[in-house]
């Protein structure tokens, strides 16, 4: 086949011009001939029956019905003329109705003949109704045009293409245009073992039964064929680069567990570590050994002890005889990786600098200057440390956080800082649904530490309407007469004419005179503020000089005051799941228990009261984030939108699970048995490959 063919400019297609391909490109990103392809439709309306007039019930949707015209009749004057026609079946009378296209209809049809009559229908004085229905003169002899007496497409379209005459029907017909023109080209791309170990449909079959079939299981076995092979490519590609890299790019060997280690383990780590961070060190030490560069994804719940397991990682580096650093995306979150392993290390241990934005010049060029000498051993910062002018003496180790919040070539950036590219370990505390782990990070290995440091108790969750605001207050008072500290978040900063939510002047008003001076004292943090002002109140509210924090979401990451037990979050039903789990891992980080109270309106939409629910049954970060991705989706999951990855155009991973674990096994097998797709049934995935290489897209119609 000619690949060309199908990256056809889409003004090329007969009934496109240039005028609708603009809007096409504008409003659909549909540029070429594939795009059209796999503009697949989001449902099918149910043409495959007839129903008997009798049976119509005001809620359906659309019916179909085979009635007889017996009356048509034009009613009204120029701008109120209308056509109202008559057809009835064995069981009963319908009325037709049209107001635009009179003309047309009103010489089309024919009383005394049969139609196929589909549309909404409607009631009105105990008639049947139906306006400007589809009609199509049924010849029992011949096939219906397609579209009838099957499952009948629909895409989503939007107000500029409907003004081209492209809403569901227009596309309908340019995308039937187009398979009558291209469907023969359509090539197999996945070998005879695969289809067959699968029971999979042809791929020029599944492309018109995607679009056009005659019946549900048609239907079912197209939409099963294209999700496996979208999430197969996905999984070749992902697993592909992973072997690529291991046979390209050398790691430095770690070969030793040294002096730093050893004092560190034995004589200042302040808790046992857990037998989840125990295994993840394993993992490590076992990547580090083989003389590949690692690269490795570190999941963990807040609170999961991840810093920890970094700095002992960073520590096998220093003792074989090479830096390390961390890169943050905030300034707030590299301040709090700075502080937290200046706390666990101590003085005179080893050299450990901060470098943000926020570092004067001349601290800044002390730092370049030990980096390059060898004497820093680790460096902490943000994007500051991707910068050319920061050069490393022998770089060995890169701790990433959060690092869904950096592009590709900033991470890149950091390899290069090498000779032989660092081991890289990556860390996020957002907890990541399992598909969406294999698919956002499938080219990386995967540790997760899943059990919290023991002492630690899990935090209690209780959701409260807002008639119940004086029993929060009284409890708020219990826990500061305990000596504990508490945060309050709000979503807003000021009023807001259009979400009518608690927003925090209010709150803290309300607060003020809830919790007296000098009785009380509150502490005030927002983004609005300046970094001084709010680096001087959360100071306060860290060193125990004020009781309560009444805060916007600035604080959702690094905050850690072990003394706050209560963490009130007020118009919860705002905020998104991963976002409360988040705001809770602020409490609960010290021995004492603690608690999470989720305030809320009274009537709650059908998501808002899931969510809540979600948060008062479990503390599991995992559990909540598939939850999350079933409410959200998994492109509207933080970082995913920017990772390229997950652009799939007919599998979901919310519920396609089973399908992607399938493909991903089968591509790991394919490359035991030959990594280079050189063996005569792989050829055809080879070519795919080659396509790549060649700046085509993966799921080429090839």
């Amino acid at each position: 086949m000619n690949n060309q063919q199908f990256q056809t400019p889409i003004e090329y297609l007969k009934g496109v011009g240039l005028a609708r391909a603009e809007v096409l490109k504008k409003e659909l990103q549909i540029y070429n001939f594939e795009d059209l392809l796999r503009h697949f439709p989001y449902k099918y309306i149910d043409r495959t029956r007839f129903y008997k007039i009798k049976d119509i019930q005001p809620d359906m949707p659309y019916v179909q019905v085979l009635a007889r015209v017996t009356h048509k009749e034009l009613l009204g004057e120029k701008h109120t003329k209308r056509l109202i026609v008559q057809a009835k079946d064995d069981t009963g009378f319908i009325e037709l109705a049209w107001f635009q296209g009179i003309k047309w209809v009103e010489k089309m049809l024919v009383p005394g003949k049969v139609y196929v009559i589909f549309g909404k229908p409607g009631f009105f004085n105990g008639k049947t109704q139906m306006s400007h229905p589809e009609m199509e003169l049924y010849n029992p002899g011949a096939q219906q045009q397609k579209g009838n007496l099957t499952l009948q497409p629909a895409y989503n379209s939007t107000e500029k293409l409907k003004q081209f005459t492209l809403d569901s029907k227009g596309l309908q017909k340019l995308i039937a245009g187009l398979l009558e023109q291209t469907a023969r080209d359509i090539h197999e791309n996945l070998p005879t073992y695969i289809l067959n170990r699968f029971k999979l449909a042809g791929r020029q079959e599944s492309y018109r039964n995607i679009h056009f079939p005659n019946d549900a299981n048609q239907l079912k076995e197209a939409r099963y064929r294209l999700k496996f092979e979208e999430l197969f490519f996905l999984q070749l590609k992902l697993l592909k680069n992973k072997l690529s890299r291991t046979q390209k790019f050398k790691g430095n060997v770690f070969d030793k567990v040294g002096h730093y280690f050893n004092e560190f383990y034995h004589d200042k780590l302040p808790f046992p570590l857990t037998n989840a961070q125990k295994r993840v060190l394993k993992e490590i030490r076992t990547d580090t050994q083989r003389g590949v560069q690692m690269n490795r994804l570190l999941q963990g719940d807040v609170g999961s002890g991840k810093t920890v397991v970094a700095l002992m990682s960073m520590l096998i580096a220093i003792d074989n005889g090479f830096q390390a650093c961390i890169m943050a995306p905030t300034e707030i979150l590299a301040n709090q990786h700075y502080q937290t392993i200046k706390d666990l290390v101590g003085d005179g241990f080893i050299e450990v600098a901060l470098l943000t934005g926020s570092v004067p010049a001349k601290a800044r060029r002390a730092i370049h200057e030990k980096l390059e000498n060898g004497t820093l051993n680790i460096l902490i910062g943000t994007h500051a440390l991707i910068e050319d002018k920061v050069q490393y003496k022998n770089l060995g180790m890169v701790v990433i956080d959060e690092q869904h919040r950096f592009g590709v070539e900033q991470r890149a950036k950091l390899w290069r800082k090498n000779i032989v590219p660092p081991h890289v370990l990556v860390m996020t505390a957002t907890p990541i649904p399992r598909t969406l782990a294999m698919t956002m990070y499938g080219d990386l290995d995967i540790s997760i530490i899943d059990e919290l440091p023991a002492g630690r108790k899990p935090i209690q969750t209780v959701h409260f309407f807002e008639a119940q605001r004086l029993r929060m207050f009284g409890f708020m008072k219990q826990e500061i007469a305990k000596g504990r500290q508490i945060y309050v978040v709000y979503p807003l900063i000021q009023e807001s004419e259009k979400l009518d939510l608690k927003n925090l002047q209010d709150g803290t008003e309300v607060m003020a005179r809830e919790f007296p001076l000098p009785q009380y004292r509150i502490s005030i943090v927002h983004g609005k503020l300046k970094a001084a002002e709010k680096e001087f109140e959360m100071q306060r509210f860290i060193k125990g000089e004020t009781q309560i924090m009444v805060a916007t979401t600035v604080i959702e990451v690094g905050v850690n005051v072990p003394n706050a037990s209560v963490m009130i979050i007020e118009n919860a039903e705002r905020f998104g799941l991963s976002q409360l789990h988040q705001l809770r891992g602020r409490v609960g980080r010290g021995a004492d228990q603690s608690f999470c109270i989720l305030m809320s309106k009274e009537k709650l939409s059908n998501d808002g009261r899931i969510r809540l629910n979600t948060m008062v049954k479990t503390n599991n970060g995992f559990e909540i984030a598939e939850i999350d991705m079933q409410l959200r989706g998994p492109g509207n999951i933080e970082g995913t939108q920017q990772s390229g990855v997950l652009d799939l155009k007919v599998a979901d991973l919310t519920t396609d699970q089973d399908i992607l674990q399938q493909a991903r096994n089968c591509v790991i097998e394919i490359f035991e048995k030959d990594p280079q797709l050189a063996a005569p049934e792989n050829q055809i995935l080879n070519l795919a490959f080659q396509a790549k290489n060649a700046g085509l897209s993966w799921d080429k119609i090839s």
